[in-house]
């Protein structure tokens, strides 16, 4: 068995997202090649290649790849697939994007989102907004698989020494073009990758009083985060919500300011390490995971705990 990861990147470097899909595919038995389709990424195939875990990087390098358009990307894997017994991608924007057009072209069902390898053809998955873990099994020949990072380690950046073959790129679809994109700049870590996250919720009460909780993510050297109703309320962008529906994060400390702790925001933070709450009502659903909480007056305990850390 051969599995093969997509590789999610920028040209220039490797998504994290990425090292959390080579540990799954690692998990699934035999070597694990990473394919990177992209324009000018050779330091982005070095980077792979020196992952441990990683037997072969192979690179798909054209114009019409550099900013990762589905329809392309997916027919370049297509034309390598019948090489490979699983081909994985992250649960990502990106991964979320390719691997439902290669499974339809494999007729092959797509398993997404997976958290746990059992063996090479059974894997876990949450469901019903994680308050169930699905456990399934695969009996088609190539296995078209989405790996959620939260349930996997991050493969070591270094330590293998794979090795690095062009392959013929396919030609551009002419199905989509990139028009335009725009970035949300931030000094502070990407949401994602963030090692502490500072998350608001409707009880901010507005978008004003998020800055009351930028102190505390400074200290902490924190990503700010958000609920879906502090979203939907225009408190805050939509690249800030974590849950179901929004980002899934699992960092080593998260702190729930405010929010009540609905299911859709549980199912997308309930793995963190770590969870801290603050919130004035007791019967908060969102104490039911938390390792600490605190009940009280956000504007009064926020400051006190920025205080305290000095």
């Amino acid at each position: 068995m051969v599995a093969l990861v997509i590789a999610e990147h920028d040209n220039a470097s490797l998504k994290g997202s990425t090292h959390h899909t080579i540990t799954a595919a690692a998990q699934c038995g035999g070597e694990v090649h990473l394919l990177v389709a992209g324009s000018n990424c050779g330091a982005a195939a070095a980077q792979g290649a020196a992952i441990a875990g990683v037997t072969k990087v192979l690179v798909a390098d054209a114009p019409h790849f550099a900013d990762g358009l589905a329809e392309n990307v997916a027919e370049q894997v297509l034309a390598i697939a019948s090489s490979y017994s699983h081909i994985l991608a992250p649960a990502t924007a990106y991964g979320k994007n390719i691997l439902p057009r290669v499974a339809a072209k494999l007729d092959v069902a797509q398993i997404s989102e997976i958290t746990k390898v059992d063996s090479p053809d059974t894997f876990e998955r949450p469901i019903y907004a994680g308050n169930a873990i699905a456990t399934v099994q695969s009996g088609d020949k190539v296995k078209v698989i989405t790996v959620r990072g939260t349930g996997f380690d991050s493969a070591p950046a270094t330590g293998g020494t794979a090795a690095i073959e062009n392959v013929a790129a396919v030609g551009d679809s002419g199905k989509s073009s990139f028009v335009g994109r725009e970035l949300a700049k931030s000094d502070r870590p990407e949401l994602t990758a963030a090692k502490v996250i500072v998350s608001g919720g409707r009880g901010m009460g507005s978008g004003d009083n998020f800055k009351i909780l930028e102190p505390l993510a400074d200290k902490l050297g924190a990503a700010m985060g958000a609920s879906r109703a502090a979203v939907d309320a225009g408190f805050v962008p939509n690249d800030w919500q974590v849950g179901q529906t929004g980002k899934i994060v699992a960092p080593a400390l998260y702190i729930a300011v405010g929010i009540s702790g609905a299911i859709q925001h549980l199912a997308g933070m309930k793995d963190s390490k770590t969870i801290v709450a603050i919130n004035k009502d007791p019967e908060a659903p969102i104490f039911s995971v938390a390792d600490y909480g605190i009940v009280g007056d956000l504007f009064e305990v926020v400051p006190d705990l920025v205080k305290q850390l000095g």
